[in-house]
C-alpha cells in the first residue's frame, strides 16, 4: 500500500546549527531550503525548514512556529555503504564526537546525537552511496505497542521481530518502522514524539480508508494527499508519486 518513505520532519532550535551538523558533518545536500519558493511533497507551509537529501527520501529540518512541528529526541537510521563505516566512524570520532556502536548479525551500526538531541544511526545497508543514501528504520514512542502494531499493519506493515522487554515491536515496510513503549535503547535513544512521516503511494484515499476508525484526526484530505494523526499523535500523510 505504501511504497517510499518521502520524508522524515524532525523539529530543530536552530536552522543553522541543524544545518551545519547535516550538511558539514553528515554531508547531506539542501534539496529546499527556507528561501526556495520550489514546493515538493514534503511542503508543510512553514517558512522556517529546510529539506536535505538522504537519498531520494527528505529530511526536514524545521523549526516550531507552526504544525506539524517534526519529532522531538527521534531515533532513526541513515543507510551507508558497507565498505564506508570505518572510515565515517574515523573521522566522527576524530571529530570529538562520542560514538556507540552496535553489530546486528554481519552488519555493524554506530549511533551520535545532532545539536537537538537526535539518536542518528549510520548503518551498513546495500546501497550504491557515496556516502548516505536512504533512510532505513525510524522508530515512533507509543503509549500501546498493541493499538500502534494494528494501525500500522492496516497501512500494510509486517511485525518481523518483538523484544524480549516486550517493550519494542519491529515492522517493514517502506522502511524498518520500530514502536517503543517509553524505555532507553542502544545509545541512551528514545522513540520520537510527535514525528512527522510522509508515504508515498498509488492511492492515498485508500489508506485513509483502511486506518479511517483508527486515525486521532484527519488534517487533510484530497485524491493527491492525505494527512492523519495516528493512535500516537504522529502525523502522517499520504501522498501521491504524480505531485512530488
Amino acid at each position: 500500500m505504501l511504497t517510499t518513505l518521502s520524508w522524515l520532519g524532525l523539529e530543530v532550535k536552530s536552522l543553522e546549527s541543524a544545518r551545519e551538523f547535516y550538511t558539514d558533518v553528515l554531508e547531506l545536500s539542501v534539496r529546499r531550503d527556507a528561501n526556495d519558493e520550489r514546493h515538493c511533497a514534503g511542503e508543510s507551509g512553514h517558512e522556517n525548514e529546510l529539506a536535505l537529501a538522504a537519498g531520494d527520501t527528505n529530511l526536514v529540518l524545521r523549526r516550531p512556529d507552526g504544525v506539524p512541528r517534526g519529532g522531538l529526541h527521534t531515533h532513526y537510521a541513515f543507510s551507508i555503504p558497507e565498505g564506508e563505516y570505518d572510515d565515517w566512524w574515523d573521522r566522527l570520532e576524530a571529530a570529538g564526537y562520542d560514538l556507540d556502536e552496535a553489530q546486528f548479525g554481519p552488519v555493524r551500526s554506530l549511533y551520535l546525537y545532532d545539536p537537538d538531541g537526535n539518536c542518528v544511526e549510520l548503518g551498513q545497508q546495500d546501497v550504491a552511496g557515496p556516502g548516505i543514501d536512504g533512510i532505513f528504520e525510524v522508530v515512533l514512542e507509543v503509549e500501546s505497542l498493541e493499538r500502534a502494531e494494528s494501525f500500522y499493519s492496516d497501512l500494510g506493515f509486517e511485525t518481523v521481530d518483538i523484544g524480549d522487554d516486550r517493550k519494542r515491536v519491529r515492522m517493514n515496510g517502506p522502511m524498518a518502522l520500530e514502536l517503543w513503549e517509553p524505555h532507553l535503547g542502544i545509545a541512551d535513544a528514545r522513540g520520537g514524539v510527535h514525528v512527522d512521516l510522509g508515504f508515498e503511494t498509488d492511492e492515498p484515499t485508500a489508506a485513509l480508508e483502511a486506518v479511517a476508525e483508527q486515525v486521532r484526526q484527519v488534517d487533510e484530505e484530497s485524491a493527491e494527499r492525505v494527512v492523519v494523526r495516528d493512535p500516537d499523535g504522529h502525523v502522517v500523510t499520504f501522498v501521491s508519486p504524480s505531485s512530488r
